[in-house]
């Protein structure tokens, strides 16, 4: 699949970012690789410490990439936040930011490789953790990321920003086929 790029939000200036993109593959084995690419002045954007790699709630208040996945006319949603740091979060929704309970069973493999001047963090995804009936071929995906700079300020980018303001749960966002 080619690079798709990520759009900021016109309302979240970011003026050391060139370009954020992802690349997503299907892989042998029924898994999904995510590969982020950031690129601009790194030396402005604020980038997590190096952690163990557990499930953390809150990274998306942070630089951060994300994947929304969703099954075409169903309500029900997932959202994975995947962190410079390592570390990464899951969570199941039933409906518009109405969360259920939910919990991996296999968590995402993360990996980071940085220059000055662009950063690419990888993600591998099992499958079998999107529990969709219409299995993976039906799939929308909304692909996004929050960067936030030395100065504290937050740009928000996505493929598509549907509403006024930045809003990666609005399924009208989710504008990725796989």
């Amino acid at each position: 699949m080619p690079n798709l790029n990520l759009l900021r939000h016109p309302d979240t200036p970011c003026p050391a970012i060139d370009s954020l993109q992802v690349e997503l593959e299907r892989c042998a084995g029924n898994s999904i690789m995510l590969h982020y690419r950031l690129t601009g002045d790194l030396t402005t954007i604020l980038l997590p410490e190096p952690k163990p790699a557990v499930e953390t709630d809150g990274l998306w208040q942070h630089t951060c990439f994300e994947l929304f996945a969703a099954h075409a006319g169903t309500p029900a949603y997932y959202e994975f936040n995947f962190s410079p740091s390592g570390q990464w979060a899951a969570y199941a929704f039933e409906n518009y930011r109405q969360r259920r309970p939910w919990t991996l069973s296999r968590p995402p493999v993360l990996a980071l490789t940085q220059t000055r001047n662009e950063l690419m963090l990888t993600a591998k995804i099992a499958v079998s953790e999107l529990p969709f009936d219409g299995g993976v071929d039906s799939l929308q995906l909304g692909l996004s990321a929050v960067v936030e700079s030395m100065t504290g300020g937050i740009s928000y980018w996505a493929l598509q920003h549907p509403g006024e303001r930045p809003d990666f749960h609005d399924r009208a966002g989710f504008v990725c086929l796989l």
